[in-house]
C-alpha cells in the first residue's frame, strides 16, 4: 500500500492536528529516515503555513488543538505538537502542556532535531511597508523613487514589480524586475 494511502487511512481523511477536513496536505516531519508512514502526517493549510513559518503564529488556534493532538499515538504528530508547543512555551497553556507531555527518548531526539526548542519561537516574515505578508510571486508597487545601484536606472514611484522573489536570508529584501533589470528592493519601499 502506498504511503499516502496508509496516512489517509490512519487519519480518516482529516487533519491529524486540528481535525479539519478541507485543504489537506501530506507533511513530512523532518528529518526523516526512509519511507516510514509515522513520519508523514496529514495536516490542513493553516497548520502547514504556521509550521513552515510562512504565517504569523496564531496562539489561539494552537491552544485549541495542541492539548489534544499531543496525545496522538502517531510519532510524527507527537513531534510536531512538541515543536509547536515549544514555540509558545512562554504562554501558560503551552508550558502546562509541555510539563504533561511525554515522548520516548528516540522521539524526543527527533523532535529536538529541528531546533524549535531553542530560541524564542518568533517567526520572521517578509512584510511590505503596511505590514502585509509578502510571498514569492506577489506583485508589489514601489512607494518611493529608487536609484538602482550600479546603473543609471531610477525605479519610479508607482512602478509595479511582478512575480517577486523573497531573499531567504534577509526578510527586509525582495528581488524583482524593473524595466527588464533584476534588482534587490527593500521591503519598506513597497506595498502589496
Amino acid at each position: 500500500m502506498k504511503l499516502e494511502n496508509i496516512v489517509k487511512e490512519r487519519s480518516s481523511g482529516v487533519c491529524e492536528l486540528s481535525s479539519e477536513t478541507g485543504n489537506l496536505n501530506f507533511y513530512e516531519v523532518l528529518p526523516t529516515s526512509g519511507n516510514e508512514p509515522e513520519r508523514i502526517i496529514l495536516i490542513c493549510d493553516k497548520a502547514l503555513a504556521q509550521i513552515e513559518k510562512r504565517e504569523e503564529p496564531d496562539s489561539a488556534y494552537w491552544e485549541k488543538i495542541l492539548p489534544s493532538a499531543m496525545w496522538s499515538e502517531v510519532p510524527g504528530v507527537q513531534v510536531v505538537s512538541w515543536r509547536m508547543l515549544n514555540r509558545f512555551r512562554n504562554e501558560s497553556w503551552a508550558a502546562d502542556a509541555l510539563d504533561m507531555m511525554y515522548l520516548d527518548e528516540e522521539t524526543l531526539e527527533w523532535a529536538k532535531a529541528s531546533g524549535d526548542h531553542i530560541g524564542d519561537g518568533s517567526v520572521l516574515l517578509h512584510k511590505d511597508s503596511n505590514g502585509n505578508i509578502l510571498q514569492n510571486g506577489d506583485t508589489v508597487t514601489l512607494i518611493k523613487d529608487l536609484d538602482v545601484k550600479g546603473s543609471s536606472l531610477t525605479a519610479k514611484i508607482g512602478t509595479a514589480v511582478r512575480n517577486i522573489r523573497l531573499v531567504h536570508d534577509n526578510v527586509e529584501q525582495i528581488e524583482g524586475k524593473v524595466e527588464g533589470q533584476s534588482i534587490v528592493i527593500l521591503t519598506k519601499f513597497v506595498k502589496k
